[in-house]
């Protein structure tokens, strides 16, 4: 078994279920529950602002699906146990493709999410203020989607069949809505709201031959994903230690009062010559040589690639860190440092000497 991946773009709501097929809300209360499809293939998508509770009404909702043969998605504020039957009966006995998910969020909010699910998917939210109720509602108001995917944490429409002029007129209202709101909870709500509508989503699976190779491999797509969300924040800056590295030329002109400061900046500066130093040595070069090189000329792109013994430009070379990280991790060793400098003493543990393993006991047979 290889490891397969597959990209797709998508947008993300928060929809839960858990592992018994129940849709949950993420603080762990039962909502709704039917056994649901992991994924539905071009399914209609009803959108309902109150709880289900009519079973006439649902059975022409379901008709409707049976008869353009197609899956069936409902998103409602919750659904009453025998509309929750109804469907466990018509999917193990009819075999009709068919989920139920709690819709997202609570008051206003829920209401605003609601709309954006609408206009992403092209479809009427049934709601007993706009005149529409279930027993009204036909093969028009239903939203479509490419494909649905409904997991343990989420569910992921992919390609709503909402008209792309209208999500485009909706993002445009968010982002005059961010910059307008004063409160930082509205603005939140509303990002939320405008990355489901104009971000994409990407679907990565990862396989291996044993659980621990799944393990490590899904590991690996979690480091990257995040530190690809940190360059969307801050940026990139070439890798291998290089940016620190040339921060202390910075540093070489700092006037200093006393010559405690001077010894203080001259640690700062072997700080920071650190990463660099050590990436060298431990790939079997000599580190200060490197550093040398590297800091007698003026292109802060250029770096050391232990794996070619060569220097090259990080950046084209694809060796690149976020930003973020970089700055984070010196602000934090900065906050460290300040932190021992004001303590009297500090308690730490006594490394155990390294024995050298031992020898297994030669055997003499005798035959």
């Amino acid at each position: 078994m290889g490891c397969s991946g597959c990209c797709k773009e998508g947008d993300k709501f928060d929809f839960v279920k858990d592992k018994e097929g129940v849709i949950t809300s993420k603080s762990g209360e039962r909502e709704a529950s039917i056994v649901c499809w992991q994924e539905l293939e071009n399914p209609l998508i009803l959108i309902h602002d109150k709880k289900i509770s009519d079973i006439n009404s649902l059975v022409k909702i379901l008709e409707l699906a049976i008869n353009k043969s197609r899956p069936l998605l409902l998103v409602a504020e919750d659904l009453e146990s025998d509309a929750l039957a109804l469907l466990i009966l018509n999917k193990h006995h009819a075999g009709l493709k068919v989920c139920a998910i709690k819709a997202p969020g609570f008051g206003d909010n829920r209401r605003a999410n609601l709309d954006d699910l609408a206009i992403l998917t092209g479809g009427e939210v049934i709601s007993e203020e706009r005149g529409l109720t279930l027993d009204k509602v036909k093969v028009e108001m239903l939203g479509t989607a490419k494909r649905v995917t409904v997991s343990l944490d989420d569910t992921i429409i992919l390609h709503g069949g909402g008209d792309k002029s209208l999500i485009e007129e909706r993002c445009e209202e968010l982002r005059v809505a961010m910059e307008k709101s004063t409160a930082m909870f509205d603005r939140e709500k509303a990002q939320e709201r405008l990355s489901k509508l104009s971000g994409g989503v990407a679907v990565f699976k990862v396989g291996g031959a044993s659980e621990a190779e799944v393990g490590e491999r899904k590991d690996r797509v979690t480091d990257a994903l995040n530190a690809t969300r940190a360059a969307v924040e801050e940026g990139i800056v070439p890798g291998g230690g290089v940016a620190l590295l040339y921060t202390t030329k910075a540093l070489q002109n700092l006037q200093t009062e006393n010559e405690d400061q001077k010894r203080g900046v001259q640690i700062v500066q072997d700080a920071l010559k650190a990463p660099t130093l050590t990436i060298a040595s431990n790939a079997g070069y000599d580190g200060s040589l490197v550093l040398g090189k590297l800091l007698e000329q003026d292109d802060d792109r250029l770096g050391f690639d232990a794996s070619k013994g060569a220097y090259i430009d990080m950046v084209k070379a694809g060796i690149i860190d976020p930003l973020k990280v970089v700055r984070t991790a010196l602000v934090d060793a900065a906050s460290v440092s300040l932190l021992l400098t004001t303590t009297e003493a500090s308690v730490l543990e006594n490394p155990d000497e390294k024995k050298p393993p031992s020898r297994m006991p030669d055997i003499d047979y005798d035959y």
